[in-house]
């Protein structure tokens, strides 16, 4: 049975799924396996025991990954405080801020997820549509800076959460004992996702200029607001990005989104609901890897997508030419800043997102603490930091100090690579990794680092992110350098795309082993260092000297890696 019955025979998302929760096995069945999605979890098994236990010819270490949905990535103090106390309850003790400004729960066990997922629900987050083939959790410019402009985007991705969740009532009745229905019971009507939900995921976001540090050009719809005397006037929308792909298949590629149209305020959420309907309507069910939005816009263009939007508008809706947009980082605001009334908000860098205690360092402990003794809220951000506000000045040491206390460490002695720096979370729990990448990726820095400080370069900005599979959950294919996992050690390297977020990679290096990367990477700084120009950045020098397409075609990404098949 194909995903495309699965869902449409699912009785709106219900499948079997509470029936498999009351059973003694240690994992769902699998059509219920892609159900679960949808409601915010994946099965997976710890892949760190898997040859052992198959030498023993035992079953898998079953283990479940619990994703929340935060639109915007806020939270309050109370609520991070619950997924706190449910990453060391259920599950492993840490707690991994996602690309997507999600909480992540790993290591969950089936017997405790029930609890874990109502545990989240009772502090006022879900879980319901942060997975699944429906639009995910809206991610917005974090920067928590009090403007008419930022109220509004941040209004948006709640009203795009709003509209866009599930109506169906499965969640609730299995997760928090809602009412039931019975088999032969009328079902809810899904006015956006219908019988089938979406081809795929479909993914908003909403960046303001210049800052683009929600990778904006990563999305399906991008929206960015246009401000006139002060208030917002309307969004600029930008369509069809995605960087999931597969090694070698040329139907599957990573896009950046492209302009669209100008709409006033007052009608972006009909034109976000006719984007959804369209690809709803014409995205690829018969091939769930060419099934993303960026496909219709890459093969059939961007002018007849916007017909099949306006078609779904109200005529009187005003539509215009998308405005012109200037970008000049993907970076977070990191450190101390102030808010605009008086407040102060802090940017703290943890390595890939992971918040967790060690010996050197007591990441989950000092934010216990903030959120606890000062009640301080929180957003978390695209680049996997977090971000704690409406500080009153006269605190600012006393959080100082907790940060010391703990050994988190201060970004501003890093280099900007490493400020910068993104990694997936791969090995041990994502079943798609085919190599590792959280796990080794701040000791490639490490190596890496020594060399931008010898060549003086430890103030660029250069962006490197690196993932353990062509899926690209940690955008890797607009960066500067990016190693995308092939194999077990083995890494593609892509050069070429930019700190800004708005240019496409390319292959440089069809296969590089995991210790050569750093020596790799010399190479391609030793030539920037020597031949640069003055002021000259290496997103710059890069788009200089290497002539290629404005528009990224699918040849960049798999022409190289083809040609080694077989080595």
């Amino acid at each position: 049975m194909s995903f495309e019955d699965v869902k449409r025979d699912s009785r709106r998302l219900r499948g079997a799924l509470a029936q498999d929760l009351q059973t003694d096995s240690s994992h769902f069945q699998e059509e219920n396996v892609q159900l679960l999605k949808f409601h915010g979890s994946y099965q997976q098994d710890d892949r760190d025991q898997r040859v052992e236990r198959r030498k023993q010819k035992q079953d898998k270490a079953y283990i479940f990954m619990v994703r929340s949905k935060i639109p915007g990535g806020m939270l309050t103090a109370e609520q991070y405080l619950t997924h706190d106390r449910v990453a060391g309850t259920y599950g492993n003790g840490t707690l991994r801020i996602t690309s997507r400004q999600d909480l992540q729960t790993h290591f969950v066990l089936k017997g405790d997820l029930k609890e874990c997922i109502a545990t989240i629900n009772r502090s006022g987050i879900t879980t319901w549509g942060a997975c699944g083939d429906v639009v995910r959790n809206v991610v917005a410019s974090p920067i928590p800076i009090d403007s008419p402009v930022r109220r509004d985007i941040w209004r948006l991705a709640r009203e795009l959460k709003d509209v866009f969740t599930a109506r169906s009532r499965a969640y609730s009745e299995i997760w928090l004992d809602g009412e039931k229905i019975g088999t032969g019971g009328e079902l809810e009507e899904e006015p956006i996702y219908g019988d089938a939900y979406l081809p795929r995921k479909f993914k908003f976001g909403i960046a303001v200029p210049p800052r683009n540090d929600i990778d904006v050009y990563a999305n399906d719809c991008g929206l960015v607001p246009f401000a006139k005397n002060g208030e917002v006037e309307g969004y600029t929308f930008l369509v069809g990005g995605g960087f999931g792909m597969s090694h070698g298949n040329r139907k599957t590629y990573p896009a950046l989104a492209k302009p669209l149209f100008y709409v006033k305020r007052p009608y972006v959420i009909e034109a976000c609901k006719a984007i959804v309907l369209a690809q709803r309507d014409h995205g690829d069910r018969s091939d769930r890897k060419h099934a993303r939005l960026k496909y219709l816009i890459y093969e059939r263009g961007v002018d007849w997508f916007r017909q099949e939007v306006l078609t779904r508008m109200d005529p009187r809706a005003e539509v215009s030419e998308a405005k012109p947009l200037l970008w000049t980082t993907v970076s977070d605001m990191m450190g101390w800043n102030e808010q605009g009334d008086g407040r102060l908000f802090l940017c703290v860098w943890v390595p890939d997102g992971r918040i967790k205690d060690a010996e050197s360092v007591q990441y989950r402990a000092a934010f216990r603490i903030l959120a606890e003794k000062y009640g301080f809220p929180i957003r978390l951000t695209s680049n996997c930091n977090i971000i704690f506000h409406d500080i009153p000045p006269a605190l600012k040491d006393e959080v100082d100090q907790v940060l010391r206390d703990h050994r988190v460490p201060d970004s501003t002695h890093m280099t900007e690579a490493r400020r910068l720096g993104m990694a997936c979370v791969a090995l041990p729990t994502c079943g798609l990794a085919l190599a590792e990448s959280e796990r080794v990726f701040q000791e490639i820095l490490d190596q890496i680092d020594v060399h931008l400080r010898e060549l003086r370069l430890e103030n660029e900005p250069l962006l490197i992110r690196m993932t353990g599979c062509p899926n690209g959950c940690a955008r890797p294919y607009n960066a500067d350098i990016a190693f995308v996992g092939k194999s077990h050690g083995k890494y593609v390297i892509f050069v070429g795309g930019s700190h800004r977020g708005d240019r496409m990679a390319a292959v440089d290096q069809k296969m590089v082993l995991l210790d050569d990367i750093p020596r790799v990477v010399r190479g391609y700084l030793e030539e920037f260092a020597q031949h640069r120009q003055p002021g000259e950045s290496f997103t710059d020098y890069w788009g200089r000297t290497r002539h290629r397409s404005s528009d990224a075609r699918p040849e960049q990404f798999h022409a190289v890696i083809e040609e080694s098949a077989v080595s």
